[in-house]
């Protein structure tokens, strides 16, 4: 089976940026943003948001179960697959079945750096940077203080996004090609 790496952090540090440089690297790779499959619910869609709701929770289960038998079905045909995904409570990659071959990856850079990437994003996003740099204050703290047991922590403060990859491809003992 070719890789998976399951890559996770804060809202602006870079997941799915360096999800697609990552693939890039390989003769064949599929990029499953996990919001993407999120927004696929057409009616009764639960937004993120800091109240957690038991349709919010439903919806995350079901796209991160999905996007877990996304990737397990590519990767056996010789795909290599990026699942990025939001660091999300005190086990974030709970919802994913996954046995220990998989690369989890978070990345990390610090605050500031995080920060000024949100700033860069597209200004159309208006008032959805506020929630999003809402959220960023929210999560970072849990990511510091999370003990990563099984997790190649990268930070990517003062990387390029090329650096990260050759990075995460170097802690992960992954060849691309």
């Amino acid at each position: 089976m070719h890789p998976i790496f399951l890559i996770m952090g804060t809202p602006a540090c870079g997941k799915s940026t360096v999800s697609r440089a990552l693939l890039s690297r390989f003769e064949r790779g599929l990029h499953i943003p996990v919001d993407d499959l999120r927004h696929m619910v057409v009616s009764g869609l639960c937004e993120m948001g800091f109240e957690r709701s038991g349709g919010l929770e439903l919806q995350l289960w079901l796209a991160r179960e999905s996007a877990a038998r996304m990737a397990r079905a590519y990767a056996e045909e010789g795909f290599a697959v990026a699942i990025d995904d939001f660091w999300y409570g005190d086990t974030p990659d709970a919802h994913y079945p996954f046995s220990s071959s998989v690369h989890r990856i978070v990345l990390n850079p610090n605050l500031e750096a995080t920060l000024t990437r949100l700033d860069g994003r597209n200004p159309d996003e208006g008032s959805f940077k506020v929630i999003l740099k809402q959220a960023i204050y929210e999560l970072y703290p849990a990511i510091q203080t999370h003990p990563r047991v099984g997790w190649c922590t990268v930070d990517s403060s003062h990387l390029s996004v090329e650096q990260t990859v050759d990075l995460i491809l170097e802690r992960t003992h992954t060849q691309s090609g």
